[in-house]
């Protein structure tokens, strides 16, 4: 299996606080634009994507599912002391999602390169939510921040050598693992479909059903465009996403707009885990939190 328990003190070492960078990058509002980019890297590794297919509630709760990656994430990174029981219980879940692809191939979750993976597309899609909707961030940032995602990738059980050391090794992972790992199955598929005609959000009152027939099928058109446009070209046409010059131009429009009220946005916008955080609590103390995209069992 692709996870290693740290001790409790080594585990420690791994949380990060109010001064680290994944504290201040991980959480703006905006992320939303780059969440079906990281899921649709995530389920196109075979091994996630029999993980979909098999055990999730995506396709009649996308919602929830969106709800509890952010509950995860959220509390791996602001969680303080709580990360590191976050960690173990993601590992515990992990343990239990297993079975066969479609191809003949079994699977288990805790596979270690679909397991590092997985951790691998969120660090990615934070520098490109940065990169095109707020602000580049510079090499230095990213690679003090590659440093933290490795330590949390630990804190996760995620062992060393599953990700590489640096920065730049890990472009030229991420570019192979595109390259030659990647590959259009069903799970890519509903997750595109989902993303295009989303349903209501869990509690959208049904006296507003008329309200989100209206919204659903622009705010599918923006979350696509915005998934869209960040994955490679090669990507697009292997999982058959249509892409034009037209829709190249309205991406930069979004992007370049986005980044435009970036100065304005006030710091608890910029910076909304923390805040966020505390709406799930009760129901984590419940036993409630399902990380990611399983109501019975979660893969990352």
């Amino acid at each position: 299996m692709g996870s290693v328990r740290p001790s409790p003190e080594e585990a420690r070492q791994y949380v990060v606080g109010p001064d680290s960078l994944s504290w201040a990058q991980a959480s703006d509002v905006r992320r939303l634009l780059l969440a079906p980019y990281a899921l649709i890297l995530q389920v196109a590794h075979p091994t996630v994507g029999a993980g979909v297919v098999e055990h999730s509630n995506f396709v009649t709760e996308p919602w929830q599912r969106l709800t509890r990656t952010l509950d995860y994430l959220d509390l791996l990174i602001y969680g303080g002391e709580d990360a590191i029981e976050t960690a173990s219980r993601v590992r515990e879940m992990h343990k239990r999602i297993k079975g066969v692809r479609a191809d003949g191939v079994k699977y288990h979750a805790l596979e270690p390169h679909a397991y590092a993976w997985v951790h691998a597309t969120l660090m990615l899609a934070i520098v490109e939510l940065h990169n095109r909707f707020i602000r580049r961030l510079s090499h230095a940032d990213i690679e003090a921040s590659y440093r933290e995602w490795l330590g949390l990738g630990r804190l996760l059980g995620i062992r060393e050598g599953d990700l590489p050391p640096d920065w730049a090794s890990f472009q030229s992972y991420c570019d192979t693992m595109m390259r030659e790992e990647l590959v259009d199955n069903e799970a890519v598929q509903l997750v595109l479909a989902t993303i295009r005609r989303p349903g209501a959000p869990p509690g959208w009152p049904s006296w507003l059903g008329w309200l989100w027939r209206l919204v659903r099928v622009p705010a599918g058109y923006v979350l696509t465009l915005t998934g869209a446009s960040a994955l490679a070209p090669e990507l697009r046409k292997r999982f058959g996403v249509r892409w034009s010059r037209n829709k190249q131009r309205q991406a930069d429009v979004l992007a370049a707009l986005s980044r435009t009220i970036t100065p304005i946005l006030p710091r608890h916008a910029r910076v909304s885990g923390p805040t966020y955080l505390r709406l799930p609590r009760k129901a984590i103390a419940r036993d409630e939190f399902a990380p990611e995209s399983y109501r019975h069992a979660a893969v990352r």
